[in-house]
């Protein structure tokens, strides 16, 4: 668990936050290193740094409904230690911590990543549609500094480019479970986030073409009538 000593950490996990979502062209709602640093303090993140001080990983909560939902937000992990297990770890702490300060709440996750889908079924996790999260507005700005905002906003909320994924404490599979159907079903959830991604970009493009034809088609309207007075 991370502390206050970590607060120097705390720029760095925010300018690799910013810059891994920008390489993969998705987005994640941004974190100052104020923020991240509150979050340190509070005793509410996991952070992993080896023997010499060099940063890892990091992962912190955020509460929404008074508390009846639990978020574990903003896994990074430092590019040179990537597909070496620590993502897992770090998730698996995180949850842990989330059930021990937080017993009752729903624990839940967006991700475009099938590699997190996968951490989050081993340990119980399942994907859920988004009137299942929580209906914090709070939560939702949280997600106007991400670059697929406008998607969502134009589904109402209902659907974007991220996996749900929640675990009920008072219903939920056990981790074996839902473990073994994710690794059942992987090939199928893959191809379906890349169809879904697909579909939702091609027509938000389509949209904003048809909006700049619209303007366009203004201006030239404006212009004729102005031209009536003018010739």
């Amino acid at each position: 668990m991370a502390h206050s000593g970590d607060k120097h950490y705390a720029t760095t996990i925010t300018t690799e936050m910013e810059a891994s979502a920008m390489a993969r062209g998705t987005g994640i709602a941004k974190r100052s290193p104020d923020y991240i640093a509150k979050k340190m303090e509070e005793g509410k993140s996991v952070i992993a740094y080896t023997a010499d001080g060099i940063w890892v990983g990091f992962c912190y909560i955020e509460t929404w409904s008074h508390g009846s939902y639990v978020a574990n937000s903003g896994l990074i992990v430092a590019p040179a230690f990537r597909k070496s297990g620590v993502a897992k770890n770090i998730k698996k702490r995180i949850f842990e911590l989330s059930r021990e300060k937080y017993p009752e709440a729903k624990i839940f996750g967006l991700t475009t990543g099938l590699a997190v889908m996968k951490i989050n079924s081993e340990l119980g996790y399942e994907p859920v549609t988004y009137s299942e999260l929580t209906q914090d507005e709070a939560f939702w700005a949280g997600c106007k500094s991400c670059v697929n905002y406008d998607i969502l906003m134009s589904k109402e909320r209902k659907n974007c480019m991220c996996t749900a994924m929640l675990f009920d404490p008072a219903d939920h599979y056990e981790p074996k479970e839902t473990k073994e159907f994710f690794e059942q079903h992987s090939k199928v959830y893959e191809r379906f986030m890349k169809i879904k991604q697909s579909r939702f970009i091609q027509a938000f493009l389509r949209k904003d073409k048809q909006k700049i034809e619209a303007k366009a088609e203004r201006k030239k309207s404006f212009a004729s009538f102005f031209s009536m007075f003018f010739t």
